[in-house]
């Protein structure tokens, strides 16, 4: 291949016009994606683009998703190393292309080694401005939200990254339609109180406040993912929250025993298959709560807590949680809202939603939230 001799190396502290999506740590050198849907973006005028990437992994590998003016023209796993990938080569060097190169999978709580850094980038031209957009949507969730099953056959079972993906599923979609930046915080088989199989240590709530608090071990803390995220420098203007799905799992689920202590912990269910009531009020109770820490780091944006793409079985209870909240704090910007389900047709890999269910649930949201941010 002839080398292009215009490349210039450029660390990403050096380009003025850099955007960063994604909770990080603020650090440019390098920057860290943690999250699914994370990203960088840049304007560029010219004719080819490279970028510098760090991954580690010991079990799941990261996989990036290159968009080209919002189509997306590669999907790839990154396997372990530093080392450049190309973005795009041979284009009119004369026009200004808007690239995206976004985490699609999530960050791997199972997994203290994953992780995605970026060093630099070589490009032969001129980097432009990004147009800021009017809104910014947060989603909160679990592998719904970081769209496990989305990519694969509808057979296939194996619980591996290559079956996520950021850009087939409802959060970007919704987002796109919306003209909207967003991030998103979820983890699959997480819940609000619980995760499916009954671990309370894993729920979603307890780490929100962290740059990705549901991450382990000592490379992890190192990349500062256990700092207190920065909330003042992001504020959305709708928070989406797509928990409920695991909690509701965990009735059906087998007991969970801590080793450390010896706790058993299990979501009951009443003789007649319907749930304990005192543990549907545990569920409720922690709705409440996690509700009250989102209002207190996103001020001013309105809540939407949204179910239903596998099954509606504690719909009321998510009512009756979110009616408790409004009546104690007087919020009124809270609300609820049922998500289509999943279908024969439109299931994905994983038994999962697949990609035609995640776009009826984004249009139908998308329609929700412009009521919500034109009022």
């Amino acid at each position: 291949m002839k080398e292009n001799e215009k490349l210039k190396l450029y660390e990403l502290s050096d380009i003025n016009y850099l955007k960063v999506h994604g909770r990080t740590t603020g650090e440019l050198s390098p920057l860290t994606l943690f999250w699914t849907g994370s990203a960088i973006e840049l304007n560029a005028k010219g004719s080819e683009l490279w970028l510098e990437v760090e991954v580690d992994y010991d079990i799941y590998e990261p996989w990036i998703s290159i968009l080209v003016n919002s189509a997306v023209v590669s999907r790839q796993m990154l396997t372990a190393g530093r080392y450049w990938v190309c973005v795009f080569r041979g284009m009119n060097e004369n026009e200004t292309k808007n690239i995206r190169i976004v985490r699609d999978v999530q960050a791997m709580n199972g997994d203290e080694s994953c992780s995605l850094k970026i060093h630099a980038v070589k490009f032969d031209g001129e980097f432009l401005p990004i147009e800021e957009k009017p809104y910014k949507i947060e989603f909160i969730g679990d592998s719904i939200t970081s769209g496990e099953g989305t990519v694969g056959a509808k057979p296939e079972e194996d619980w591996i990254s290559m079956w996520f993906s950021a850009i087939r599923n409802y959060t970007f979609i919704t987002a796109e339609a919306l003209n909207a930046e967003y991030r998103v915080i979820s983890q699959s088989g997480w819940g609000v109180l619980t995760s499916w199989d009954n671990n309370p240590h894993y729920n979603i709530p307890e780490y929100y406040d962290k740059v990705c608090g549901l991450l382990t071990g000592e490379k992890n803390e190192s990349l500062g993912a256990f700092k207190q995220n920065d909330f003042a420098s992001w504020q959305p203007n709708v928070v989406v929250v797509n928990l409920g799905t695991n909690d509701a799992g965990a009735f059906n689920s087998p007991e969970w025993k801590d080793e450390e202590t010896g706790e058993i912990h299990k979501q009951r269910l009443n003789e007649d298959g319907t749930p304990n009531e005192e543990d549907l009020k545990a569920f409720e109770g922690a709705v409440v709560i996690f509700l009250a820490k989102l209002r207190k780091y996103n001020k001013n944006a309105h809540i939407v807590w949204v179910y239903g793409m596998l099954g509606t079985p504690i719909m009321p209870a998510i009512y009756r949680a979110v009616d408790t909240y409004i009546k104690e704090t007087s919020d009124k910007r809270v609300s609820v809202f049922q998500l289509p389900n999943t279908t024969d047709e439109t299931v994905g890999s994983r038994c999962h939603p697949g990609v035609l269910s995640h776009k009826k649930a984004a249009k139908e949201l998308t329609e929700y939230i412009k009521e919500i941010i034109t009022k």
